[in-house]
């Protein structure tokens, strides 16, 4: 009888991943079994020490010293997440740690949300919702409370991938007039599903009616958007993250909204996560901040924590993932 694989799991993940997980009849499970409260940084050094496997969300930072901690039996990571930048991948390959992850599954729901947000900015939903609670809703006014549509409009993309294009595809129905991407390099396939163009950085930035952030957070793209972005922006342009709060400069940001330079900003992702409720980007009307909900619907979420766990399983059994990163 083969021994039980020592698992610790840093969150409450949704049930259909810890169904997988306890029904594998392959590991021995710990858990930290809180959803609203992420484990003290002290606890989960103390609780990974010489654990086989690890399923993580992106609040744990996965660095040197928690590997130190875990000791050399860690040989799988999965994370909950289709984003890394928490992850310390150089020491991870080091040590020959093998790292799951789960990208695909959430592209629906991030593609949606980013619309909504798209829509609520420019649309100035929040603003008007506010207005009708307090008071503001008096005689019809002309021009109260009117924001940008998208039919007509150029939308850019910066970093085209699948959720870029699910994004686009959303938004074509709109009746869009052109859609414009950068990246580091052309993305031909991609590009010809939604038609869209291949243009320079600056030139994303001067032609886009509305620009939506779709790119990883790395060391090239930290603050990529910042004044020099904002600066060659229309100032009837709306300004959309949902990728990760790194790529933006938030001085600049908040500069460039108070100042009229671009007329709008919707954020799912901000730095730091939470965002202080005493943030100056808080008392802008025109900057609408969720709470890092891109994928948070029922469905996407039990398919992040099914895939984490089933990578995780194949990982401890030496079999390809579902999704693995090659760092």
């Amino acid at each position: 009888m083969s021994t039980l694989k020592r698992v610790y799991v840093t969150r409450q993940i949704p049930p259909e991943g810890l169904r997988i997980l306890r029904e594998s009849g392959q590991v021995q499970m710990d858990l930290w079994d809180s959803d609203d409260v992420p484990v003290p940084r002290e606890e989960l050094l103390r609780q990974v020490r010489g654990v086989d496997g690890l399923v993580c969300v992106l609040t744990e930072k996965i660095d040197t010293e928690l590997l130190d901690a875990a000791g050399p039996n860690l040989k799988v990571l999965s994370t909950m997440s289709v984003g890394f930048d928490h992850l310390s991948l150089e020491e991870l390959k080091k040590r020959g740690i093998r790292v799951g992850y789960t990208p695909d599954v959430l592209t629906d729901s991030v593609a949606e949300l980013t619309v909504a947000l798209l829509l609520a900015t420019s649309r100035r939903l929040i603003e008007a919702t506010h207005e009708a609670k307090t008071g503001g809703w008096g005689t019809w006014r002309t021009l109260w409370l009117c924001g940008h549509e998208l039919a007509n409009s150029t939308v850019g993309i910066l970093g085209l991938g699948r959720i870029g294009v699910a994004i686009a595809e959303r938004l074509a129905p709109f009746k869009v007039k052109k859609f414009i991407y950068a990246d580091v390099a052309p993305r031909p396939e991609l590009a010809s599903v939604i038609g869209a163009e291949y243009v320079s950085f600056d030139e994303l930035a001067e032609r886009s009616d509305f620009l939506a952030i779709c790119c990883a957070l790395t060391p090239e793209t930290k603050e990529i958007c910042n004044k020099h972005l904002f600066s060659k922006m229309k100032n009837t342009s709306i300004f959309i993250n949902t990728s990760r709060g790194g790529v933006v400069n938030q001085e600049d940001l908040y500069e460039a909204l108070a100042t009229g330079q671009i007329a709008g900003a919707g954020l799912d992702v901000t730095v730091p996560e939470p965002l202080p409720t005493d943030h100056p980007l808080f008392t802008l009307k025109n900057c609408v901040i969720l709470p890092h909900i891109a994928s948070a619907s029922h469905t996407t979420r039990n398919a992040m924590s099914a895939m984490a766990a089933n990578n995780l399983l194949q990982g401890l059994r030496g079999e390809p993932m579902i999704k693995e990163l090659h760092p």
